[in-house]
């Protein structure tokens, strides 16, 4: 079921969730497709549980059609698809890299935020399986950004120089509209 998105300025983006204790659950199996289906509608690279209004530590990321690029992120390599509950992330690099971000929860607005470049994520599925990666790159910066939502966190709280945050329309005028997103 496709859900609404929260946008900044709702308190409920601002507060840390809180841990699930049985990933399993059937209830977290719903949040997570919910989740899916929001993400695409909305041309997402991830979506955290806060953004639909659900405090719970968990988000998905990535992208499953190779072969159709997303159009928010025409030019990035996005991550396999991706459920972490419970995420831990380790950083791996001293000096963080500055990078172009976006959030559903910011329409239409992108911000120049400083991130590791590479990390190790770990978390569980599904199952209970625990996942752990090492990344870089596009994918790390992902994982970084939808963590930050389990925080309270927003990406624009992380730009250095305001100067660096504004209109993706204004910002970027040859990518194609991301329309009212």
């Amino acid at each position: 079921m496709i859900r609404e998105i929260l946008r900044m300025g709702d308190p409920r983006l601002l507060t840390r969730a809180a841990a699930v204790s049985d990933p399993q659950a059937p209830a977290i199996r719903e949040l997570v497709a919910d989740l899916f289906d929001t993400m695409r509608a909305a041309d997402g690279a991830g979506l955290a549980a806060p953004q639909i209004g659900v405090p719970l530590r968990v988000v998905i990321f990535g992208y499953s059609d190779a072969a159709q690029p997303n159009p928010r992120y025409p030019l990035a390599e996005l991550p396999p698809e991706t459920i972490l509950i419970n995420p831990e992330l380790t950083l791996l690099d001293d000096t963080p890299e500055e990078g172009w971000e976006g959030c559903l929860s910011v329409p239409g607005m992108r911000g120049l935020v400083p991130r590791a470049r590479r990390l190790h994520y770990r978390g569980y599925d599904l199952d209970g399986h625990l996942i752990e990666r090492l990344v870089t790159d596009f994918h790390a910066r992902v994982v970084q950004h939808e963590c930050d939502h389990l925080d309270g966190i927003l990406f624009p709280m992380r730009i250095r120089d305001l100067r660096n945050f504004g209109f993706t329309a204004a910002l970027f005028p040859d990518l194609p509209p991301e329309g009212d997103d």
